[in-house]
């Protein structure tokens, strides 16, 4: 039998899924999980949106904020990577739904 969450976990995980119920948000990390190394720039995406830049950035943020991406800056670009550790607590709550 599974065990429930805890409310520390629960805790940990629900901003998580409040930042992905946004359908940028969420094709957002999409794409940078699809990407090369599971990394992308930028610059890579917004052309996958009918959105301006700063709009795209804002998204991007709080996905970062909340701790679904990582990011660094090179040159004048700034690269988004998953955080895998973030997905494997998703992975691990939608997994057990249901089994």
């Amino acid at each position: 039998m599974k065990e429930p969450l805890s409310q520390q976990r629960a805790e940990r995980i629900a901003p998580l899924l409040k930042a992905l119920a946004d359908p940028v948000r969420l094709r957002l990390l999409s794409l940078v999980a699809a990407h090369a190394d599971g990394e992308a720039c930028v610059c890579d995406l917004n052309d996958a949106f009918d959105l301006s830049q700063p709009t795209i950035s804002h998204h991007l943020k709080v996905l970062h904020d909340v701790g679904l991406l990582d990011r660094s800056k090179r040159g004048v670009w700034v690269y988004y990577a998953v955080r895998r550790e973030a997905l494997a607590d998703l992975g691990s709550l939608i997994g057990g739904v249901g089994a």
